[in-house]
């Protein structure tokens, strides 16, 4: 019998909205409540150096004011770390980060950064906080979590959800592989980045995979069914493919 998937909904796009315009609304803190309710099993928020989205005081609130567990996205900085630490949340998924990128473009290229991160691991872990890399799915990559200790890795499905053919079949395998030689390793694997209705089932069929998570897709989604309907639906379609 397959090993259920936990979906963690993303809420940053919910801070985006309402940054535009400034003020309190939309909530991300309200979204996250009402993604609970709905069926994710976790959330996520991704506290970026420039704040675009997501802000210290969602955080402060977040870990107050939700049941559910909290998985902070963040750089590999002193300053991200000091919050993670001093917030002490479920999960810390250490993520690259680039202030002229509209998203997060790629893996973290934990192979060449393994001195760096190193300390940065050790201190999270010994915090009580599971530590995460959001990398690609490519064994030098996994070596590199392996060498670090890390207990989970995220792969990067945005070439996945781009691709289509032969292209997508490819990148399916990469991700497929990866999660099964992270696992064959002791790190449980999850996914995530650019995954929709029309591509999450063969993703969340992966037997190895235990958590996806996804933001962008189900925020737009809940502009025309509401946040509530968009995130049933994916739990639906993930639980089917198991």
């Amino acid at each position: 019998m397959s090993q259920p998937l936990r979906l963690g909904v993303n809420i940053d796009h919910v801070a985006t909205i309402r940054n535009a315009r400034g003020g309190p609304h939309p909530d991300p803190v309200r979204a996250a409540v009402m993604a609970a309710e709905a069926g994710a099993d976790g959330i996520t928020a991704h506290l970026r150096e420039d704040r675009r989205h997501i802000t210290d005081h969602d955080i402060d609130r977040l870990m107050a004011e939700i049941a559910l567990p909290l998985n902070l996205e963040m750089a590999a900085t002193e300053e991200m770390l000091a919050i993670a630490l001093r917030h002490r949340p479920h999960a810390a998924c250490i993520v690259p980060e680039r202030r002229e990128e509209r998203t997060t473009e790629g893996g973290l290229d934990a192979a060449g950064q393994i001195m760096h991160l190193k300390p940065m691991v050790e201190a999270l872990g010994a915090a009580g906080i599971r530590v995460s890399l959001f990398i690609e799915a490519d064994p030098r990559q996994i070596e590199a979590a392996i060498k670090l200790g890390t207990p989970v890795v995220e792969f990067h499905t945005g070439a996945y959800a781009h691709a289509e053919g032969a292209a997508a079949a490819a990148e399916f395998k990469r991700i497929s592989d990866g999660a099964a030689l992270a696992a064959k390793n002791g790190i449980e694997p999850h996914a995530g980045h650019g995954l929709t209705y029309d591509n999450v089932t063969p993703i969340a069929a992966i037997p190895q995979l235990r958590e996806l998570n996804i933001g962008h897709f189900l925020i737009g989604e809940a502009i025309f069914v509401g946040l509530s309907e968009s995130v049933r639906q994916m739990r639906a379609l993930m639980d089917a493919a198991r």
